[in-house]
């Protein structure tokens, strides 16, 4: 018989069942009601799920229509009518809204009837960083939709934790508290902006000490420590992890790798953000599902029509859980793909195909033809002389590699990296290498590996 104090026994039901409840109750938030109608309408079939989202769309664009002025001008401006929506592909009618619209509008685009709101900010890794409004509601929905999908990889809130998160910890007031909460639902926060050696060295002694059910963290972040752990010879497959839950940036096949093979365990990829909200979770099956009961995801063209199931376009967000702060045809700024497929796991729930990163993930080549960054990642990843590299294009005439070189990097390796990024984006292409002692996260903690400033 396993201990009370360990994973998935007592101490983790007495947690998800009473502590973590009366802690959002206290908080204002409708968490486990909320919970409770999405563990049962993920088994739906999905004509009746899109169905319950055509209902509460309906609702949620009435809302705003009547309480905030800047949807009910825009509403009226495109002839658009709320009461005339039957499902989410009437959103086509009106206009997207960018952040530059949140900015320009923000004391208009909040709801007249909103409860008590909190100011939000993105990070601003896409370049546009964001200030929003947030309500108890969308809490709700978002902590609701994470909690169900942490289920489906029989782990739950109260088993031992490992978060690996853009937050540094600074021991003010509030900082207290949530350091006393972490310890009650036994989540431990590795920070992940420094990742020295000797940080890198501490986090390894840190998950060993733990021994936690899962992990959270950036897909950098976490292969960076998988991959430290095989150079150090330690092993992780030993310490009782189902799962490793990885968000927020784009998963690429080397890294869920890299993480599933040192930590023996597999790795459930999240889509989702501060601005958007939790859009879509993996499955054990390996499908990306949709929140779809309170979100409506549309891929869209550059015009801002929709694409079918298949086709690549950016991804476009409509939550109809922002009633105070309404979110409607928001642009994400990431391209992704539908799937039409139904998935083996049996919930009814829509799937993601694939999230191939946001718009400055892909670059232009000299011509005009724009490709993902991922092309020229290959061109450095397998090299063993480079230890660590951003690739920035700066226009279509000239691209700067930073490059953190790595034992036997010489002339020759800087060449290679030059020739194979100009056969991928043209030989006009000026190619410059700089080296560079270590490439820092951006300011979220994040790590991102191109970044394009070129406009398409």
């Amino acid at each position: 018989m396993r201990s009370a104090l360990a994973g998935g026994g007592i101490y983790t039901r007495l947690v998800s069942s009473l502590f973590f409840p009366l802690h959002e109750h206290i908080k204002g938030h409708d968490t486990v009601r909320r919970l409770r109608e999405l563990e049962r309408s993920q088994w739906w079939e999905r004509d009746r799920i899109l169905a319950l989202q055509s209902e509460n769309l309906a609702r949620f664009l009435k809302h705003a229509a009547v309480h905030s002025p800047f949807h009910a001008e825009r509403f009226a401006a495109c002839g658009f009518d709320p009461d005339s929506v039957t499902s989410a592909s009437d959103l086509a009618r009106l206009p997207l809204l960018s952040k530059a619209d949140i900015r320009g509008n923000f004391d208009r685009l909040g709801s007249a009837a909103a409860g008590k709101v909190r100011k939000m900010s993105t990070g601003g890794s896409s370049g546009e960083p964001l200030t929003f409004l947030v309500g108890s509601g969308r809490v709700s929905h978002d902590v609701a939709a994470k909690w169900r999908a942490t289920r489906w990889w029989d782990v739950d809130i109260g088993d031992p934790e490992i978060v690996v998160w853009g937050s540094p910890i600074e021991l003010n007031s509030q900082d207290r508290v949530r350091l006393i909460r972490d310890a009650v639902f036994r989540t431990e926060l590795l920070p992940a902006f420094d990742m020295s050696d000797k940080r890198l060295d501490d986090a390894l002694a840190r998950i060993r000490r733990r021994r936690p059910r899962m992990l959270f963290g950036y897909p950098s972040s976490l292969s960076l420590i998988a991959r430290h752990a095989e150079n150090r010879g330690v092993a992780m497959t030993d310490l009782g992890i189902r799962v490793a839950f990885v968000t927020s940036e784009r998963l690429y096949d080397d890294q869920r790798a890299a993480i599933a093979r040192v930590f023996g365990c597999p790795v459930a990829n999240g889509y989702g953000g501060r601005d958007a909200g939790f859009l879509a979770h993996e499955c054990p099956s390996g499908s990306l599902h949709l929140t779809a009961e309170d979100i409506v995801v549309e891929i869209v063209d550059p015009a801002g029509t929709p694409l079918p199931p298949g086709q690549a376009g950016e991804i476009v967000v409509t939550h109809l859980a922002t009633w105070d702060f309404p979110f409607v045809r928001y642009r994400t700024g990431d391209v992704g793909i539908l799937s039409g497929a139904a998935c083996a796991c049996g919930r009814g729930l829509p799937v993601l195909a694939s999230v191939e990163g946001r718009s400055t993930d892909f670059v232009v080549t000299a011509e005009g033809s724009v490709m993902h960054g991922l092309g020229l990642i290959y061109v450095l990843r397998e090299l063993p002389q480079v230890a660590a590299f951003r690739i920035v294009q700066e226009n279509r005439l000239l691209t700067r590699v930073h490059v953190v070189p790595a034992s036997g990097f010489d002339e020759t390796t800087r060449q290679s990296i030059v020739l194979g990024i100009r056969k991928r984006l043209g030989d006009a292409v000026q190619v410059e290498v700089d080296v560079v002692g270590a490439i820092a996260p951006e300011k979220s903690g994040k790590f991102r590996y191109v970044v394009s400033h070129v406009r398409r």
